[in-house]
């Protein structure tokens, strides 16, 4: 008897794309993550392409894809209609629900995450030494506890947190600062302390508890300091906390020795088939740090100091402005064409979810082009 085939969802899809990409690493201006869809349907197999258009809704309902992932949000604004007769995107949304068809988006988060659309970009690049060039607050949201504990209740209290969650900082668990210190508290008549009287200023030994502990598990930990802590109501403090960044927007390193500019846009145009590639600066250069960003990243790469000392920047497309501003300060810059310069990474994206999600069959788009065309 042959093994049923394991049936994934929309959202176990959704799911391993917030792993690969996730949305908290995307631009404060962006739009990402499930723009259109349920969730709950079922879904074993996804297109792939850089742009949701009438040909690749068509080519979806056509090879049967309930999800396509659009690397551009197919909603950005905020949208007030969804009507099938407008000339603006929600026209595509409007026909996306009416087929059924859902569709997510992986955007900024996809070029911040690794293996995402600008380490490809890298790679293609031959670079080296490679490490994004603006970074983005990426980890797991984590706070501080803070609590005030008289010594012989201390034990009790951390234990209850750390069941509920706390104090656990990479491979260790049960971790906490303890600092001995003097409280001070004045009951009113309407207060039953746990310790000395009310009506009058008392002070008492007490132990600063600290403990790191994951935002989403704050409501049990009060809960579980409330239930072991002996005072009638404990004195606790919660502080946001910020994860090293580790994860960003563009990438910086060090080219192969001797490139110039016209070799790696010869190169890039082989690898990526770019109908077109456009240079700025002198081409015969050598050229030994490159700022790499997908898209229309203008100057963005020479306003950070990672990449400010970028020889080359190698991007989607460049103002004309913007060109003349790379020359002025000795720079050169390559242009791509900005769908040209997105779209290898969606070959590798489709091998990810392959693995990530069992009995998935992604699907590159064909009907997915870029909208220029070179004559």
């Amino acid at each position: 008897m042959a093994a049923r085939r394991s049936s994934s969802t929309v959202g176990d899809v959704c799911s391993a794309m917030d792993a690969l990409a996730p949305p908290r690493l995307a631009q404060e201006w962006d739009n990402v993550g499930l723009l259109v869809g349920d969730r709950r349907a079922a879904c074993r197999r996804v297109l792939l392409c850089i742009d949701t258009t009438p040909a690749v809704l068509a080519e979806a309902r056509r090879l049967r894809c309930p999800l396509i992932i659009s690397y551009h949000p197919v909603i950005f604004r905020p949208v007030k209609t969804i009507r099938a007769d407008s000339d603006g995107t929600d026209s595509l949304v409007h026909e996306a629900i009416r087929l059924g068809i859902a569709i997510y988006s992986p955007h900024t988060a996809l070029d911040a995450a690794g293996g995402g659309t600008n380490d490809v970009l890298a790679e293609l690049c031959g670079l080296r030494d490679v490490g994004p060039f603006e970074f983005v607050a990426g980890g797991p949201r984590e706070c501080k506890v803070v609590v005030f504990v008289p010594p012989d209740a201390l034990d009790r209290v951390a234990n209850a947190m750390f069941t509920a969650g706390a104090g656990r900082i990479g491979e260790y668990e049960q971790c906490s600062y303890r600092l001995r210190g003097e409280g001070t508290f004045f009951g009113t008549e309407a207060t039953n302390p746990a310790v000395g009287k009310k009506g009058r200023l008392e002070r008492v030994e007490e132990i600063r508890l600290e403990i790191v502990a994951p935002q989403n598990r704050i409501p049990e930990i009060v809960q579980a300091i409330r239930a072991s802590h002996p005072y009638e109501t404990p004195a606790y403090d919660i502080y946001p906390l910020e994860s090293p960044p580790t994860k960003g927007i563009g990438r910086v390193g060090t080219l192969p020795p001797g490139t110039t500019p016209a070799a790696l846009a010869r190169t890039l145009k082989r690898r990526l088939k770019s109908p077109v590639v456009q240079l700025v600066g002198d081409p015969k250069g050598r050229v030994r740090r490159a700022a790499v960003c997908a898209g229309a990243a203008g100057r963005l790469p020479l306003e950070h100091p990672r990449s400010a000392d970028a020889d080359v920047i190698v991007t989607g497309e460049i103002r004309h402005h913007d060109a003349l501003a790379f020359l002025r300060l000795g720079k050169c810059a390559i242009a791509l064409g900005h769908w040209e310069s997105e779209r290898p990474v969606l070959p590798r994206l489709a091998e990810r979810l392959k693995t990530a999600v069992a009995g998935l069959n992604p699907v590159v788009s064909r009907a997915d082009t870029g909208p220029l065309r070179f004559m």
